[in-house]
């Protein structure tokens, strides 16, 4: 493939991605020569919580966990991005050290968007600051979402909360496809995978969900949304 197919296939790639959704060709131009392509794989650490930030990154293909890692050691999954979404923008702003920990979960290729170069761009146009803005609105309500699942709702709660997220995003009714493993899920869920192994069968015996691998058939949607709802009882 020569330079030229090769751009073309970039700035097609970039086009279609949410952040840069509906920007005219000259501009999704200036971004694809800001960005430099990383090429990782499988369980490679992409950034640690304490680095300098130079930028943010946009998925072309594969998976990257966010998370962070307590005194005692213990992973918390804060977050899974799949390809054609960005990670690291609010370091775009502040210009300060990375928050959390970035590693792939299975090879995966990255554009990156230099702070400075970027910043640039923003200022100068306004459907690309409001792109960030919606995509940063996003994952706030996201993040705290996911902060009420781990303070106020039981295990099944946050199973059944995450159940719901994932057909939202896949487009689904009765069934989605999880894209990490048992033990991912149960850190991205606050708890261990023996436990979460439990309530998945729980909630099988209760005819909520039936359980084929990876895909998880929602046999009653209206249980499964008002299981996600109900909260921790507090003295």
């Amino acid at each position: 493939m020569d330079a030229k197919e090769d751009m073309k296939n970039v700035l097609n790639l970039i086009s279609a991605i949410p952040l840069f959704n509906g920007l005219p060709t000259e501009q999704l131009d200036a971004i694809r020569q800001i960005a430099v392509e990383k090429r990782f794989n499988k369980g490679q650490t992409i950034f640690s919580e304490g680095d300098k930030a130079t930028g943010f990154f946009v998925i072309v293909d594969g998976r990257v966990k966010i998370y962070k890692v307590s005194s005692e050691g213990k992973e918390q999954i804060l977050h899974i991005f799949e390809a054609g979404q960005s990670f690291g923008e609010v370091t775009v702003f502040t210009g300060q050290q990375m928050p959390a920990n970035a590693q792939t979960l299975a090879k995966t290729n990255l554009l990156l968007f230099a702070r400075t170069a970027f910043v640039e761009l923003v200022t100068s146009n306004t459907s690309l600051a409001l792109n960030l803005l919606a995509i940063m609105s996003k994952k706030l309500r996201q993040f705290a979402a996911q902060i009420e699942n781990l303070s106020l709702k039981e295990i099944p709660a946050r199973l059944a909360s995450y159940l719901i997220y994932l057909a939202e995003e896949q487009g689904t009714e009765d069934a989605v496809v999880l894209n990490v493993s048992k033990g991912q899920l149960a850190s991205l869920l606050g708890t261990i995978p023996e436990t979460l192994s439990r309530i998945f069968a729980k909630l099988s015996g209760q005819n909520l969900i039936r359980v084929e691998g990876p895909k998880i058939i929602l046999l009653d949607r209206e249980g499964i949304e008002n299981l996600a709802e109900y909260t921790k009882d507090f003295e």
